[in-house]
């Protein structure tokens, strides 16, 4: 008797051992966020959109929360980890491309000459999204992406771009999918690019994964059917771009949307628009220490006018330096 309970002593204890760091969790679901008041707004608003009886209360089907992913679920500097990409890409193409050693922009991509890129403008920039983004498969393109953010790192801390993530953001994502929310990304970034990472990154699958996109073409292929990437651009999902495709692609207005830059104005501005409680949530770059500080004068990421809005109509505006105790979820716990 004294074995068996001791035993059982044993097993609970190991038990309780086991499920502390869980119920922890679970009591803290927001634990990289400091107590403060994006936290709090957070909190209540889901609280208030999914409690039976609540007269805020939103139905299941309508939870929809919308997402910017550059510099706001990842950072986006020194550059959108996307041009990082197909800068990375002209150079592994080039032995293919001789004529690139002369011809701009790729030129400036191999000498690394930024102050040429800087001239080549949008043009130049969309000549090498095109030369290295179209002209392929979805499956070829899909595997190179692949196959970069398996081996590529980021300049400033060495770590692959996919671990450049904002853990709060993770916890917010889970913490809003544990509440009955369907969460999707609504990104200024090419839609093929992003699949091929937010499923294991952010737990959001393909099918909720929306952003700019090329036009494609059925190939019939010898049995074995393909769809190409040409280099016509379909939809651009930034600005105003935005609201149309969550109407014509989600078809429901969000009640929660989260951006960090004047792209995604139009965005919250829609969310804001519809009927019942509505979030709006902005992340503000502060922390020039952990992350990077920047707002209105950036090039890349500027938020402006946005800011401005989101202070005079109350939305949330969340001070990263302030209100996050962890950035990447590489950063220590404190």
């Amino acid at each position: 008797m004294i074995q068996k309970s001791s035993a059982g002593n044993w097993l609970y204890g190991l038990a309780l051992t086991l499920l502390l760091p869980m119920l922890a969790q679970a009591a803290e679901p927001l634990e990289s966020w400091k107590d403060g008041s994006s936290k709090a707004s957070i909190m209540a608003f889901v609280e208030a959109v999914t409690r039976d009886g609540s007269t805020d209360f939103v139905a299941p089907a309508e939870r929809i929360a919308v997402f910017d992913n550059d510099g706001t679920l990842w950072s986006e500097q020194p550059g959108y980890f996307q041009v990082l990409f197909a800068f990375d890409e002209v150079r592994r193409l080039a032995p293919e491309h001789p004529e690139w050693k002369e011809q701009q922009p790729f030129k400036a991509v191999l000498e690394n000459d930024h102050q040429a890129l800087a001239a080549a403008g949008m043009d130049g920039l969309m000549k090498i999204v095109g030369a290295t983004h179209t002209g392929i498969t979805t499956e070829a393109f899909s595997a190179n992406a692949k196959a970069w953010l398996a081996k590529a790192r980021h300049p400033k801390s060495s770590r692959p771009y996919t671990e450049m993530v904002f853990q709060p953001m993770l916890e917010l994502l889970d913490y809003l999918r544990a509440n009955g929310f369907k969460t999707y990304i609504v990104s200024g970034g090419e839609v093929a690019f992003m699949r091929t990472f937010a499923e294991e990154v952010y737990g959001i699958p393909p099918e909720q994964v929306i952003g700019t996109t090329f036009v494609t073409q059925f190939q019939p292929g010898d049995g074995n059917p393909s769809i190409l990437r040409t280099p016509r651009l379909a939809h651009n999902d930034d600005g105003p771009g935005k609201p149309q495709s969550i109407d014509s692609i989600i078809g429901r207005r969000p009640v929660l949307a989260f951006g960090n830059s004047d792209g995604d104005l139009q965005m919250l501005q829609w969310t804001a628009a519809g009927k019942g409680k509505r979030f709006m949530g902005l992340v503000h770059h502060t922390d020039s220490k952990r992350e990077w500080a920047y707002d209105r004068q950036s090039k890349i990421g500027k938020l402006d006018k946005a800011l401005d809005e989101a202070n005079a109509k109350g939305w949330t505006v969340v001070d990263m330096a302030s209100e996050w105790s962890r950035i990447y979820p590489f950063d220590a716990r404190p």
